[in-house]
């Protein structure tokens, strides 16, 4: 798959780097005391569970970042299904390298593959509506990154990375602002001061506040949340596809496909990230 814009090779590079130096700080002292910096061996990730592999292309990167020496030998590609027994990879090397590098390596696959296998399976819950699952900003300080990018692997759609790259006006901003009307005055203004165009969104409650940020004429995303089926179903047929619509709030796996078939653009479900079972996987060497 094409990676995100927010993957850039500097982004992955810092997160890498700052991982390694939490986790390995001065030195991996076992491996040094037990391991000769001669020896070299053989190790795979064994899958213990059913599920979506995701973190193949960032494993690579960190076996490279510890010691570019250390080759990788894919069996598994981001997004293909796993199964107890199956191998996703093998790497060869210095077996000091390999052990340093396998906790890091072995965090972040697990909880992106989690998330992967979960996405995909919301995803195919809703598959043939026009709906797409999105996540959130409900992520894992300084891991939202890798926690994104699993959910692009696993089908599911990325909503804005984080608060610079998108306006979204939600229930604070438009109470302490004066209401929805006054708040996108405001933004509008303020984009045109700063020369910037970034999409707004506009949380709703009600259908008059739906009403009330289509009278705006400026707004590019309106968002459903906590409402009832009925009146989601209403909202989009008043919105009439002027702008993008999505349902937010309380959005759980048995409720999901009655949402999806409002006709919503989008369902966001922080679930995504916070809510996940890490995938078991281990890294043997042989």
């Amino acid at each position: 798959m094409t990676r995100p814009p927010y993957l850039t090779e500097s982004a992955i590079r810092h997160f890498i780097q700052s991982a390694l130096a939490e986790d390995v700080g001065e030195g991996d002292h076992s491996t040094l005391a037990t391991i000769s910096s001669e020896k070299n061996t053989k190790a795979k990730l064994l899958v213990k569970d059913h599920g979506i592999v995701a973190g193949m292309e960032l494993a690579d990167l960190i076996f490279h970042e510890v010691d570019p020496s250390l080759l990788l030998y894919p069996k598994k590609k981001d997004g293909d299904t796993i199964a107890p027994g199956e191998v996703a990879f093998e790497v060869h090397g210095k077996a000091q390298s390999i052990l340093s590098a396998e906790r890091l390596v072995l965090n972040c696959m697990q909880r992106m593959s989690g998330i992967a296998t979960y996405t995909h399976h919301l995803c195919k819950l809703i598959e043939g509506t026009s709906a797409q699952v999105m996540d959130t900003r409900k992520t894992t300080p300084n891991f939202r990154l890798m926690e994104k990018w699993a959910v692009a692997i696993g089908g599911g759609r990325n909503h804005r990375f984080a608060l610079y790259d998108m306006i979204m006006l939600k229930d604070n901003h438009i109470d302490v602002a004066g209401g929805i009307s006054a708040a996108v005055a405001k933004t509008v203004e303020y984009l045109k001061t700063k020369n910037k165009k970034l999409l707004i969104e506009v949380e709703t409650r009600t259908l008059s506040e739906v009403k009330e940020a289509l009278a705006t004429n400026s707004v590019d995303v309106i968002m459903l949340d906590n409402m009832s089926l009925a009146d989601m179903q209403e909202a989009v047929r008043l919105i009439g596809g002027k702008c993008k619509t999505e349902a937010s709030g309380g959005i759980t796996e048995s409720t999901l496909l009655a949402t999806a078939r409002c006709g919503v653009d989008y369902i966001s479900m922080g679930a995504l990230t916070h809510s996940v079972k890490s995938l078991d996987l281990s890294l043997k060497v042989f």
